[in-house]
């Protein structure tokens, strides 16, 4: 199963690389180099569509739960000041997805899209200190009836150079369903009240849906 995102890409690609091999077949005469281009067209096209895999995830919907919004592995759990939306101090979970995981982004809980924002910017590697302010980014907040409102932040790195965001405001969303994807990258960043339990450790490896981040269970 794959994104709709990665449709035009594969299909692209896939036209170029059989444009090549049949340029090949009819210009090198050499049977290794034809072989070796068309091993490599299959690889690099098979590396293509990895990225674009969407497996579905029956996620177990529960409002005191914060789930993993990606696949990945965390990266960071700590006190920050987050400025753009709450102004306040918030605890951030940052999860970063290396190019062989998942890329599509879920709802980290089910409720009302509050803020959604896209910020252009500049693509610095995902673990840079400043990719969360400086890089293309989109900011997206979802209040929920027990959680309160929760921020996830899609940030694009050195190789992603298109994210993708559905979260619309004013619309429900469901914990667990597709909010977005990033092409070929790169972290996510969660911030959740201070005082939430947090459920993972740094170096863990997540899964988006169906991981327990945060519980926010008094």
């Amino acid at each position: 199963m794959f994104h709709k995102e990665g449709y035009k890409i594969m299909t692209v690609t896939a036209i170029i690389l059989i444009a090549i091999n049949m340029i090949s077949y009819n210009l090198i005469d050499t049977y290794w180099i034809k072989f070796a281009i068309l091993v490599l067209s299959i690889l690099f096209f098979l590396l293509i569509i990895q990225f674009f895999r969407n497996p579905k995830r029956a996620a177990v919907h529960n409002n005191e739960h914060i789930v993993s919004p990606v696949d990945g592995k965390v990266v960071a759990i700590e006190e920050v000041y987050e400025k753009e939306y709450f102004k306040d101090k918030r605890l951030q979970i940052s999860i970063f997805m290396s190019p062989i995981n998942v890329h599509v982004t879920r709802h980290p809980v089910g409720g009302k899209v509050t803020y959604s924002k896209y910020h252009p910017g500049k693509f610095l590697v995902a673990w840079h200190p400043k990719s969360s302010e400086e890089n293309e980014r989109t900011t997206v907040v979802v209040k929920n009836e027990v959680a309160g409102e929760i921020l996830y932040r899609q940030i694009a790195g050195a190789l992603a150079k298109r994210i993708v965001n559905y979260a619309e405001v004013d619309t429900e969303v469901v914990q667990g369903s597709d909010s977005g994807f990033i092409k070929f990258g790169s972290r996510v960043d969660v911030f959740v009240p201070i005082g939430t339990k947090v459920k993972v450790e740094i170096n863990q490896k997540v899964k988006g849906a169906v991981s327990v981040i945060a519980d926010v269970a008094s």
